[in-house]
C-alpha cells in the first residue's frame, strides 16, 4: 500500500486543495504506474516559499510551479526495503502558479493540479525531459495519465 503525507503552508492567499482528493489522486498516479509500498509527500506553498527552494536547491531565483525531490539517488530499491515503505520523495506546489498555469494556458483548476501532480511524480520516479516540448516522451507520458485522471476523479476544491 502507498502513502501520501500532505502539507499545507500557513500564509497562503489562496484556496487550497482538498486531502481526500490530493491523496486519493497521488496513489491514482502510483497505481497506474504500477508503483506499491511507496511514501510521498505533497506540500502546498507560496510563490515566495518555492522561489526560496528553487534559488537554495537549483540555483534559479524566480518562482516556479512544482518542484521534486527524490529521497534516493538510486532507483533501484535494495531488497531490505520489499516488503516495507520506501520514501520516495517530496512533491512541492506553488499553489500561485498554479492558479497562474490556468490563467496563462487556459485550463481549468481540476485539469491543472493532477497534471502537476503527475509531473512531481514521475520526476520521483526517475523520468525527466530536456525542455517543456509537448512531444517529450516524459510529458506524452504525463498527458496520457492526466486523461486516465479526468475520467475518474471529481475536484473539491477548498479545504
Amino acid at each position: 500500500m502507498n502513502t501520501v503525507e500532505i502539507a499545507y503552508e500557513a500564509d497562503i492567499d489562496h484556496p487550497v486543495f482538498s486531502e481526500t482528493y490530493v491523496r486519493p489522486l497521488i496513489m491514482k498516479v502510483l497505481d497506474i504506474l504500477g508503483s506499491d509500498g511507496i511514501e510521498v509527500s505533497c506540500s502546498f506553498v507560496s510563490d515566495a516559499t518555492i522561489q526560496e527552494l528553487n534559488k537554495t536547491y537549483r540555483g534559479k531565483d524566480e518562482p516556479t510551479d512544482i518542484l521534486s525531490f527524490c529521497q534516493s539517488d538510486d532507483q533501484q530499491w535494495p531488497d531490505v526495503f520489499e516488503e516495507s515503505v520506501r520514501v520516495l520523495g517530496d512533491i512541492i506546489i506553488s499553489v500561485d502558479a498554479v492558479y497562474r498555469n490556468c490563467t496563462d494556458f487556459d485550463v481549468p483548476v481540476k485539469e491543472e493540479l493532477p497534471r502537476l501532480l503527475i509531473h512531481g511524480t514521475l520526476h520521483l520516479l526517475g523520468e525527466e525531459h530536456v525542455t517543456n516540448d509537448s512531444n517529450e516522451p516524459m510529458l506524452v507520458h504525463q498527458e496520457s495519465i492526466l486523461q486516465t485522471i479526468l475520467k475518474e476523479f471529481p475536484i473539491e476544491i477548498l479545504r
